[in-house]
């Protein structure tokens, strides 16, 4: 009876996706694919679309892909809905192929970000996008979500403009800006569309196409949770708000009476029948200075030049909020709007900015969240972005239904080439990798900083039923092509994070807290993994499977609670190798990443090499490591890249810290603050690796074993005072001798490299007398013999 109830069975305090009338529009039936084209929408004896979902992915249509999901969402309410995937953005014109929607333009750059998509952490142009036909870069235009909403309006400029993805759901107040390094505005004022929905937005997008259809002007509709919008000075529907001024730090607050520890509080005296000690003394003392009589009072009397004071209730403050003895209490959160420090003052002050970044970090529990709003401009161009709290979670039964919808799991046909087929020069690696994968949760409650996954799926896990799991696998099983008896993934943000959650609504509500794993395991979360496991083996039992591997990213330190699923993953699901993240060794990183210590990693280890031994296999774990993130010092780097070679490991790719937009370690990295803690003008400062040579060092610590790196690592080594690890015995970090290199990086990932594969062909140095020669320096390798061993040596 006291089991704590499944965090996927909470009841939300939202409308079912599954309760509206559906409109007209219905009858025409469900389309195999969304219509691209006229032709298409001929073909389904449409006239018109309600909706066109414009995107910069190629269209798949596959519940991994956020246009379907939008999309066929909207179709099974009723809605005609087009797809304009890619366009050509230099005019207006292909915006115009399926002619002016009824209802508005849904507009998104994509799954990715178009910034990210397009340039790697060093703003070197990526040549290839995986979310394009062929794997070709440069299909979308850079801040994809700005062009595509102003082509929007130019094609039609009295149609709405709704504006989602992660795109715009990272952007939504004043962020900084990392490729152009420096603070621009909230995507909502630069794009001029008209809502913005952040976050997942099933919930939003169907109440918003709904009352659109019911004539509502999009002006007014303003109450819609995920959603941010433009308001300007004087709008009568911003009345009625509560608002809560947070835009400065270390201004004083409120002065509270200091309580006497000794003394009980009134309410707990008054259930104990008795009254409240302290309030008994200050009666005594009023009462003594009643008697005696206010000298301030009797001054008065003599000169009628002085007056007392006399205390009046603020007229500003709502009479709600003040009770009777003229206290102020807390005001109704949900008519409560805190205003944050404006796009000017963010913009010039790095201590504001990273205030607004903490405050919005705090305001994102659906339970308790309020809304905000910030100023943009000033004078006759002022206008405010408000921002809504964020989105209801699904339900379980709305997972299912959305990931239930009709979709054809394949790209669509225009990409196939002349076979029909979508497995070669055609072929969309992002489709290819999720193709035989299915995702079972939304949200993830890790919280790291460097992650943005929290800021736009949100920390409250919402995970699918079970059954409707087993479908997908087996509609996977019997309809898409190329299917071999393997599952790629069961997974999702997070592998282990299924059904698991707080172990109460009332918790979850009112919890603030960032991360529920950091800097522990909250006592609150329902660590239970039994699902998850009962889950796998339904799925492995299941005709036709042969195997089902876990590829999305494993919480060790959540999954070391429970042996049995370790096991459980050690023992069928690994394929050879297991990806995990520990991020870094050191705790100044780790810190600021709200990562778990080496010592949960060193843990998992035990008990991944224990079950693999048991199972009788050779399995390894691959930990992934970030180089040059805030709060990493160079002595740092040089401890993880110890760790690294005593423990045998030596990194192919290197990840480097990446700013993203709103991200909390992005603001660590634009600010020198630190967020996760109170902001003051004398709060804690983060060590920050900015230019391009301290970025290549710590890049070149993690991979200490390319001799391109020795150079650049034995300069640092000297200068950091650890010239002894610089030698040829096994407990050196580099060797002291330096073979020829070209510069080029060969990569397990051929376009992750430089320079070319071969590039072995090294010009030989000129012979300089009294220069020892090896093949290292200057001498050609030896001769190989036909078997591929060294050939004798010839005789003279």
């Amino acid at each position: 009876m006291n089991a704590p109830v499944d965090v996927s069975f909470f009841t939300r305090a939202a409308k079912p996706l599954t309760s509206y009338r559906k409109y007209w529009a219905a009858r025409f039936g469900t389309a195999k694919f969304l219509p691209t084209s006229r032709a298409e929408m001929d073909a389904l004896g449409w006239d018109s679309c309600d909706i066109i979902v414009v995107t910069g992915d190629a269209y798949v249509d596959h519940p991994s892909f956020g246009m379907a999901v939008i999309g066929r969402m909207l179709e099974a309410q009723g809605f005609r809905v087009g797809i304009i995937a890619q366009p050509e953005w230099q005019s207006a014109d292909p915006f115009k192929v399926l002619g002016k929607p009824n209802l508005f333009f849904g507009v998104t750059a994509g799954n990715m970000d178009s910034m990210i998509n397009r340039y790697t952490a060093d703003h070197k142009i990526r040549s290839d996008d995986a979310y394009t036909s062929g794997d070709i870069g440069g299909k979308r235009p850079d801040r994809a979500a700005l062009v595509y909403s102003q082509r929007c309006r130019e094609a039609y400029k009295d149609v709405p403009i709704i504006l989602g993805g992660i795109e715009g759901s990272l952007r939504r107040i004043a962020h900084y800006d990392y490729w152009s390094d420096k603070v621009r505005r909230s995507v909502v004022v630069d794009s001029k569309c008209d809502l913005l929905l952040y976050g997942n937005a099933e919930r939003a997008i169907v109440e918003i196409a709904h009352r659109l259809a019911a004539k509502e002007p999009v002006a007014n509709i303003t109450d819609v949770r995920g959603t941010a919008f433009i308001r300007r000075s004087g709008d009568e529907s911003a009345q009625g708000w509560f608002e809560i001024d947070s835009t400065s730090v270390d201004a004083p607050g409120r002065v509270e009476a200091h309580v006497n520890p000794y003394l009980m509080i009134s309410d707990q005296a008054r259930e104990q029948g008795a009254t409240c000690a302290r309030e008994d003394e200050a009666t005594e003392v009023a009462v003594k200075a009643e008697s005696v009589g206010s000298p301030v009072v009797a001054k008065a009397a003599a000169n009628p030049a002085i007056k007392p004071l006399t205390f009046v209730a603020n007229p500003n403050l709502p009479s709600t909020v003040q009770t009777a003895q003229g206290k102020i209490k807390v005001p109704p959160r949900d008519r409560s709007v805190i205003r944050l420090p404006s796009y000017e003052q963010v913009k010039s002050d790095a201590v504001l900015y990273a205030h607004a970044n903490r405050v919005l970090h705090l305001e994102t529990n659906p339970g308790n969240a309020r809304a905000l709003v910030q100023a943009h401009g000033e004078g006759a161009t002022a206008r405010d972005v408000w921002i809504t709290p964020p989105p209801i979670p699904l339900t379980t039964a709305e997972m299912d239904y959305v990931f239930d919808l009709p979709y054809a799991r394949s790209p669509h046909p225009r990409y196939a080439d002349e076979n029909g087929s979508h497995d070669g020069a055609t072929k969309i690696p992002a489709w290819e990798m999720i193709r035989f994968s299915v995702n079972i949760m939304r949200g993830c409650f890790g919280g790291c900083t460097f992650c943005s996954i929290t800021e736009h799926e949100g920390r409250i896990i919402q995970s699918r039923s079970e059954d409707s799991v087993i479908r997908e696998i087996e509609a996977i099983r019997d309809t898409v092509k190329g299917f071999t008896g393997a599952i790629s993934d069961l997974g999702g943000p997070t592998a282990n994070m299924y059904r698991i959650g707080c172990k109460s609504p009332e918790i979850e509500a009112a919890c603030r807290k960032p991360s529920c794993v950091y800097p522990g395991i909250c006592s609150n979360l329902n660590t239970d993994h039994n699902p998850l496991i009962k889950m796998y083996r339904r799925a492995r039992a299941l005709k036709g499977v042969k195997k089902i591997l876990i590829s999305s990213g494993l919480r060790y330190d959540l999954a070391v609670q429970s042996p049995e699923y370790v096991k459980e993953l050690v023992t069928h699901h690994v394929g050879g190798y297991l990806k995990i993240a520990p991020e870094h060794t050191e705790q100044g990183p780790l810190t600021k990443m709200m990562k778990p210590g080496i010592g949960s990693y060193d843990k998992f280890k035990q008990m991944f090499e224990k079950y693999s031994l048991e199972a009788g296999k050779k399995q390894f774990l691959i930990p992934y490591f970030i180089a040059a993130h805030p709060g990493t010092s160079d002595e740092d780097m040089m401890n993880l890249a110890i760790w690294l070679k005593k423990n045998g490991f030596r990194a192919d790719q290197v990840q480097t810290f990446y700013p993203s937009p709103m991200a909390t370690a992005t603001t660590m990295y634009h600010t020198n603050k630190n967020p996760l803690r109170k902001v003051t003008r004398d709060s804690e400062t983060v060590d920050i690796v900015r230019g391009e040579r301290r970025r290549r060092l710590h890049k070149a610590f993690l991979r200490y074993h390319d001799p391109n790196n020795w150079p650049v690592l034995r300069e640092a080594l000297k200068a950091m005072g650890r010239a002894d690890l610089i030698g040829n015995g096994k407990h050196h970090l580099i060797p002291t001798f330096q073979p020829l290199t070209d510069g080029s990086y060969t990569s397990a990932r051929r376009k992750n490299s430089t320079g070319t594969a071969t590039a072995t062909t090294v010009k030989a140095s000129p012979v300089v007398k009294g220069r020892l020669l090896t093949r290292h320096t200057g001498l050609p390798p030896l001769a190989q013999g036909a078997g591929g061993k060294p050939s004798g040596r010839k005789g003279r």
